[in-house]
């Protein structure tokens, strides 16, 4: 399986789905006078632009290593999710100042206009495509172990969950009558929190892999276990880790009988690699320094 074309037949579905529901919303938000439909469409604008993102990064991350890159380019996908996390903090924060401005103006006195049929029934085919998408991208990322794409199946179920909020506030202020316009507005409040939360998590673990984080606990805690199974190694220490894109660097000390030959060591360390590739991936960036027990 080709992981880069994979990865963009799952965005480029997400890519038309995006555009035909941006288009939608943006008429039905108009056409309906809700401004809970014209936040939802600019959140489906926003999602189109993440989409040729991952599309750029994703293509530049595939490139193998070279002589500027030793560690190869995987550090662009993680690039990418950071920016869909940006791209939502700014969508987030957007909504947020027109809804809060509607609110008071309807608290000032000022009567807001009542949502139509059209802009209800944009918000619930919304729910239905973009949580169909979630669910192939999200599938499509675990199986490719793509940061970008899974960021971007994210973007995807806060369109869908946030198109709830939409349909919800928009019924409202249909079937209770005028007075419950305000509704209208304060979906697109929920909205806009929802959507501020998961921009926060994308950036939050964008920017630990870009400045080095090590993987979590439980995951170097695992690497340990595995290593000290193997016949002849002990006390693997000094374990270092980091996440390159889609793939994990791993470094480490390992003690063996300091009586052994050097080809007997290399064997060992090289059992050593295999089998956290074997568990990692092949493409695992793996460094063993062999100390004498």
């Amino acid at each position: 399986m080709n992981r880069t074309k994979e990865v963009y037949k799952v965005t480029f579905v997400g890519a038309i789905v995006n555009v035909v529901l941006l288009v939608f919303k943006f008429v039905a938000g108009i056409v309906g006078h809700s401004a809970a439909m014209v936040a939802d469409a600019v959140h489906s604008l926003s999602d189109f632009v993440t989409d040729i993102v991952v599309l750029v990064f994703v293509r530049i991350s595939g490139k193998p290593s070279d002589k500027s890159h030793d560690y190869g380019h995987g550090k662009y996908e993680t690039l990418a999710s950071t920016l869909i996390g940006l791209a939502l903090f700014a969508v987030a924060a957007g909504i947020l100042y027109s809804g809060i401005v509607k609110i008071i103006a309807w608290a000032g006195g000022e009567e807001l206009s009542q949502p139509g049929m059209l802009a209800l029934w944009a918000a619930l085919l919304s729910i239905v495509l973009k949580e169909a998408v979630y669910r192939y991208s999200i599938l499509k990322a675990r199986q490719l172990k793509s940061q970008a794409v899974e960021a971007n199946a994210w973007h995807h179920r806060s369109d869908a969950l946030s198109s709830i909020g939409t349909a919800v506030g928009i019924g409202g202020a249909i079937f209770l009558g005028q007075r419950w316009a305000v509704l209208d507005p304060l979906a697109s409040l929920v909205v806009g929190f929802f959507i501020m939360k998961v921009s926060y998590d994308l950036v939050r673990i964008g920017i630990g892999d870009l400045m080095e984080q090590s993987l979590p606990d439980e995951v170097e805690q695992e690497m340990l276990r595995l290593v000290a199974s193997i016949p002849g190694v002990e006390r693997p220490h000094d374990l270092r880790t980091r996440r390159l894109g889609n793939r994990y660097a791993i470094e480490m000390h390992i003690l063996m009988d300091g009586n052994i030959s050097l080809r007997e060591a290399h064997d060992k360390a090289t059992e050593v690699e295999q089998l956290l590739r074997n568990h990692y991936g092949e493409e695992t960036h793996i460094a063993v320094h062999v100390e004498p027990l």
